[in-house]
């Protein structure tokens, strides 16, 4: 889609392009070595194209965003992103690639992609982990050197040193509770971020499902490693399911959310929880900081990331997976987190 998707009948594509994308097993092709790739961006300066003017949406204040595109075959997909404070950015999309990259800036807006890579993510052996046949690699979390990936179909967490190798570094299993394997093919985990230290969780992998419910319909979450392993769940209503997660300076962990109805379409919605509330046996529900729907700026909002600039602000960044599709957009949000 060029702009914003109204019509029912192009909603309807949209969402059977996603339930085709999240499906499909791609032919399994030898290792590739990483490549350097040109990324187009357009600048998308209203994130309400109602009202241009509008900067403020709940508590987050937007900063600018691109629409991006590249001719490269890897390009697109993206599930799971982390950017750190001069604009380096690693990315993840659900075909088991890497992308990687820095974000230009004009004052606080950014404007562009320079230095941009991408790789297939490589097992210990030095093969792609796809000719392991696992694909849906949905969600990114940083701890330092290493970096975890979440596979959704199978139910693994994956380890890499990327502080090291950087795109060549390969993956080593991470173990994961029994518990994960209960969850649904294709609404696992989703959401993977590392607790900080000086949490009662430090060091612990927290990991949520998109929408594998336990007996109280709510979904599994997974405290992996720490002093305080075990398992939680989060409350989802409103129809909206997990799709990323970060951890913010202020210790909380915000959940992006996205719902999807072929009335109303895509919508996306962000919530926040502290990391205190987050131990064995607890039910998270949160508070919601913005929600959008399709009459904004949005596309298939998957990835989420957080990181202060240099001025000190807390920044999100929003990132989309168009599947891989030519009627949906790759996109890039940016927003300023309001102080509590």
């Amino acid at each position: 889609m060029r702009n914003l998707l109204r019509p029912s009948f192009a909603v309807a594509i949209l969402m059977l392009s996603m339930q085709a994308a999240s499906g499909q097993l791609l032919p399994q092709t030898p290792a590739e070595p990483p490549a350097k790739i040109e990324i187009q961006a357009k600048a998308i300066e209203s994130f309400d194209p109602r009202e241009p003017q509008r900067r403020q949406f709940g508590r987050l204040v937007f900063r600018g965003g691109l629409e991006l595109s590249s001719s490269h075959k890897q390009f697109g997909g993206l599930s799971g992103i982390r950017v750190s404070d001069d604009g380096r950015f690693l990315a993840v999309s659900d075909r088991a690639h890497w992308l990687r990259g820095r974000i230009l800036y004009r004052g606080d807006a950014p404007v562009g992609i320079a230095d941009a890579e991408v790789g297939p993510m490589l097992y210990s052996d030095g093969r792609p982990i796809t000719a392991r046949g696992w694909y849906d690699t949905e969600a990114l979390a940083e701890d330092g050197a290493f970096v975890y990936v979440s596979l959704e179909r199978v139910h693994r967490i994956l380890k890499f040193d990327y502080g090291k190798r950087g795109l060549l570094s390969r993956a080593t299993l991470v173990p994961v509770p029994p518990e994960m394997a209960k969850l649904v093919s294709n609404r696992g985990v989703e959401c993977l971020a590392v607790a900080p230290r000086g949490t009662q969780i430090a060091g612990a992998l927290i990991a949520i499902a998109e929408r594998s419910l336990d007996a109280s319909k709510n979904t599994r979450g997974f405290l992996i490693g720490g002093s305080k392993p075990g398992l939680f769940s989060v409350r989802l209503t409103d129809e909206f399911d997990i799709v990323d997660c970060a951890v913010t300076p202020g210790s909380d962990l915000l959940l992006l959310e996205r719902h999807f109805s072929w009335r109303r379409g895509i919508a996306m919605r962000l919530r926040r929880v502290a990391l205190s509330d987050i131990v064995p046996g607890a039910v998270l529900e949160g508070a919601t900081l913005m929600s959008a729907d399709m009459g904004f700026q949005i596309d298939n909002m998957e990835g989420l990331s957080v990181h202060r600039s240099p001025s000190g602000e807390t920044v999100l960044t929003f990132v989309s997976d168009d599947n891989f599709s030519i009627i949906q957009r790759t996109i890039l949000l940016q927003f300023t987190l309001l102080d509590k």
